[in-house]
């Protein structure tokens, strides 16, 4: 099943048909928001508020495992993220699309990032951590409806909340980042950990602070501005996407945890056989 996970601004789905809502507790604790199941065009999905209905979680507040655990219980197999992001590079403007392929982690210890640990010892590869089959699927409509769309390109992942100095800006302008964010990391991380395929659909709303010219850095007042202005055309390729046939869910991700768990099963406990037996559906 599919899942979408909303970020700012993207607090329901109004296109959808709601057949139920979950609220749901997990051994880490609650979503940021209850989960609705719904259908829109041919397809039954799940939707998820990554910071909440009221928008009340910044994004080191987030609790990333317990969202990705609930869609993953509701039996999510593919997440589609929405998240605005600032651009690093001058070819993808402010109103332009990305779906980042690769991550680069600036966060600052503060968020859990793993399920694991506490007497599990567990290590996923995480070398391409983007499901390429979800990526081409979303870039081939964006393609169809004339909407500009990048891929191939490397997100850092910061704490925030702040904003960026020039000198963070230009350090990730160096280390080869095209987009910067502050809610994907652990969110894609833990989505291979739960075995589900993952790909975000990034919104850029502005160039950061790494320009010459004052003008182009950012503002909030502007960030949100130009977000609301792009969100109408990624509800109208959403649209186009959940009318069409989900792609192939990669093995190699739907397996991820087959080779990764160091730890016998005989060392567990039944609270952890529990939970571990839903990361492996």
């Amino acid at each position: 099943m599919l899942a979408i996970i909303g970020g700012t601004g993207v607090y329901s789905m109004d296109q959808l048909e709601v057949i139920e809502q979950h609220t749901l507790d997990t051994p880490f604790g609650a979503p940021s928001a209850p989960i609705v199941r719904g259908r829109m065009g041919q397809q039954e999905m799940l939707f998820l508020s990554r910071h909440g209905a009221q928008h009340h979680h910044l994004p080191h507040e987030v609790n990333y495992r317990a969202n990705i655990f609930a869609l993953k219980t509701l039996g999510a197999t593919q997440i589609i993220g929405i998240s605005a992001v600032g651009s690093l590079a001058e070819a993808i403007a402010p109103g332009d699309l990305a779906i980042a392929s690769q991550y680069f982690d600036w966060t600052r210890g503060r968020r859990a990032q793993t399920f694991f640990g506490e007497g599990l010892a567990v290590h996923v590869s995480t070398a391409n951590p983007v499901s390429e089959q979800l990526s081409q699927w979303i870039a081939r409509h964006a393609a169809t409806l004339g909407i500009r769309l990048h891929t191939d390109v490397t997100y850092a992942c910061v704490e925030g909340p702040r904003l960026g100095t020039r000198a963070e800006s230009h350090f990730l302008r160096q280390a080869g980042c095209h987009l910067v964010g502050m809610t994907n990391v652990p969110e894609v991380f833990l989505a291979r950990e739960a075995q589900i395929c993952y790909a975000t659909i990034g919104i850029a709303t502005d160039y950061d602070c790494w320009m010459d010219d004052p003008s182009k850095h950012v503002q909030a007042t502007e960030i949100f501005g130009l977000y609301r202005q792009s969100l109408a055309r990624v509800e109208v390729l959403l649209q186009a996407l959940l009318a069409d046939e989900r792609p192939h869910e990669e093995p190699e991700i739907r397996t991820a945890l087959q080779y990764a768990m160091l730890t016998p099963d005989s060392a567990l406990s039944e609270q952890q056989r529990a939970w571990i037996s839903i990361l492996q559906r």
